[in-house]
């Protein structure tokens, strides 16, 4: 059986786990990554601290096998990243002082320049989530029950609508956004952004 509840402090270390496992288009990133919680420093981490009302976790009989998390704006959010999430990290985690030359220098960039990586120009859906379940929650009905959790919790705060991000080999992925109410908004080389309306 399992739950969707908001996310607690304690549940750090299973955010940043499902978020490295499920890191690499869907499958697990572990061998992909020297620092193995960079993924993590990005995607989930800064959620539950800069909106804990927007990070909820599915819990089932082994703990916690996926999390959602948003921003009701981006543009605001990549500010938060800035100013709140980014100096507690900048210490241990400096950016790389040339092109990125491996995996994880491309994340310590995008750590560094959330600018490059959270797109804000969809007009009508200013917020954006992400989902990550481990493959023994997928296809359970836990990912949908998810994002009515965020999009209703989006909602509440006046957010007219919602969008991610998706790689192109995460056909899985894409087909799942299609059937929970998504629409394509945008294709570029590495992928698709899908959006959602929140509007009643």
């Amino acid at each position: 059986m399992s739950v969707i509840r908001p996310a607690r402090p304690g549940d750090r270390d299973a955010l940043y786990d499902i978020c490295l496992r499920t890191g690499d288009a869907g499958g697990d990133a572990t061998g992909l990554v020297r620092d193995p919680e960079l993924l993590g420093h990005i995607w989930a981490g800064p959620y539950p601290e800069l909106y804990p009302d927007l990070a909820f976790v599915l819990e089932d009989d082994e703990g916690v096998a996926g999390y959602c998390v948003g921003a009701a704006d981006t543009e605001e959010f990549i500010s938060a990243f800035h100013r709140d999430w980014l100096p507690r990290l900048a210490g241990s985690h400096p950016a790389p002082s040339g092109p990125p030359a491996n995996r994880d220098e491309e994340l310590l960039r995008a750590l560094h320049h959330p600018e490059e990586v959270f797109r804000v120009f969809f007009d009508g859906y200013p917020a954006h989530l992400h989902i990550n379940l481990l493959p023994r929650a997928q296809g359970r009905g836990g990912g949908r029950a998810l994002i009515e959790t965020q999009c209703e919790a989006l909602r509440e705060r006046g957010c007219e609508g919602v969008h991610l991000g998706v790689r192109r080999s995460n056909t899985r992925a894409r087909a799942f956004y299609a059937h929970v109410g998504f629409k394509e908004l945008h294709e570029h080389a590495d992928g698709f952004y899908f959006g959602r309306t929140l509007n009643p």
